[in-house]
């Protein structure tokens, strides 16, 4: 207890940040809550996603993750999260136009739309880190253009992998809850004031922000 109180300030800002950079990037399930309230205005789905499919697919990936990790050892998984990174944030921001430049700006049909979203729901679960520069570059090349729109549903399905995935942790006693409760706190406030504030700045700066944030995360993995 000593030691919570110790660190408690700087848990807390820890937090408000990690959960106002959620509105654009990073996860944090109070976070992902609080900043898809600010963008459920601009929530849209990309072709060939029910809001069904899209709630299923989240919560079994998540779930599917969350399994993985409680289970087996991640060492060996460890090596793939920079290049997994490094292709997404490369996807992110270059897919588009190279989707539009080659003829192939048609959207994706449901097999792929819900593979897609599965593939990156059970990385989500497994290790987070990331997986908002993920979700933002498989939903830009699933069609979904507008960046409002595409942070939305980021949020939406990081919250439904994410809150799936918790419960598998504290089933597998993975959650230290004193420390997570009041990170919890400040991480929703962050959630929501990135989120708010994301809404009101031009999409091409939002975009070159997100890039920026996916190669600063993508050198801190591979150098450490």
């Amino acid at each position: 207890m000593t030691a919570l109180l110790v660190h408690s300030p700087l848990l807390l800002a820890v937090a408000f940040v990690a959960g106002a950079l959620n509105a654009v990037a990073v996860a944090m399930l109070p976070g992902y809550a609080s900043s898809t309230f600010a963008f459920r205005k601009d929530l849209r789905l990309p072709s060939g996603l029910s809001r069904a499919s899209l709630v299923a697919v989240s919560l079994l990936g998540g779930a599917l993750g969350a399994v993985l990790l409680v289970v087996t050892p991640n060492h060996a998984f460890d090596v793939l999260i920079p290049w997994l990174l490094l292709v997404a944030t490369v996807a992110f921001a270059f897919g588009p136009s190279l989707m539009t430049a080659g003829g192939r700006g048609h959207a994706a049909g449901p097999t792929v739309s819900i593979l897609s979203v599965l593939a990156v729901t059970i990385y989500g679960g497994y290790f987070n880190g990331g997986v908002g520069i993920i979700l933002l570059a498989v939903f830009n090349l699933l069609g979904l253009q507008d960046l409002n729109a595409a942070n939305g549903l980021k949020n939406l399905v990081s919250l439904l992998l994410t809150a799936i995935a918790v419960a598998v942790y504290a089933w597998g006693g993975a959650v230290a809850w004193p420390e997570a409760l009041l990170m919890m706190v400040a991480a929703t406030a962050g959630g929501y004031v990135g989120a708010r504030a994301i809404r009101r700045v031009k999409a091409d700066y939002v975009r070159y922000g997100i890039i920026a944030i996916g190669v600063i995360m993508t050198v801190l993995f591979f150098v450490y």
